[in-house]
């Protein structure tokens, strides 16, 4: 639960976002605790799931994207480490480990993703994933060269730089609100499931 803002009661959302938050509930089997966070501000909800929806899941909005899943999700944990967060470390590496299917790299990127169990090509995108979150302004044609040797485009590295931003973002609301990852993500993807 947040410790500074009480979430809004499911019942008196607009129909558009507890109908959403429901469906989420279903598909994973317990409402993240952000969805409810941001519920508070209708039109803030709205805007934050339409972009979040936009970079994370690009096929939603008739995208192609050369960058996983998984990538995606390394992204995000990696750069929420840098900035604090435990609501998005903790949440999307959850995601990451099931994407991955590696029960280790979540933590192994949050910590340090030069000696993370992942591919070069993550490894670069994850270097100026960090470098946009830390030092955006010394950005240059040869962090562009690097990418393009790793076979990213200029809409993978545009990618890249815009999760970095959103989840700059994501990642202050969290921790001004006190927002606390649910429980569940914290075991998420550690076991295999059991089969039966």
């Amino acid at each position: 639960m947040s410790n500074r803002y009480p979430f809004p009661d499911l019942q008196n959302l607009p129909e558009d976002i507890r109908a959403k938050v429901l469906e989420v509930q279903e598909k994973a089997g317990f409402v993240p605790n952000v969805f409810l966070a941001l519920a508070r501000r209708p039109a803030e909800w709205r805007a934050f799931f339409a972009y979040h929806d936009a970079l994370m899941m690009p096929e939603t909005v008739g995208r192609e994207s050369n960058l996983t899943k998984g990538d995606r999700e390394m992204i995000v944990t990696a750069t929420s480490a840098v900035n604090n967060c435990l609501y998005c470390v903790v949440a999307h590496g959850a995601i990451l480990r099931i994407y991955e299917k590696k029960p280790l790299v979540a933590d192994q990127v949050a910590i340090n993703h030069r000696k993370a169990d992942i591919s070069p090509r993550q490894r670069a995108m994850l270097d100026f994933a960090l470098k946009v979150c830390q030092d955006s302004h010394t950005v240059e044609d040869t962090d562009f060269a690097a990418l393009h040797a790793h076979g990213f485009n200029d809409e993978d590295i545009w990618d890249i730089a815009a999760i970095t931003a959103f989840f700059g973002l994501s990642n202050r609301v969290a921790n001004v609100t006190g927002m606390m990852p649910n429980p569940e993500f914290y075991v998420m993807g550690r076991v295999p499931k059991s089969k039966g």
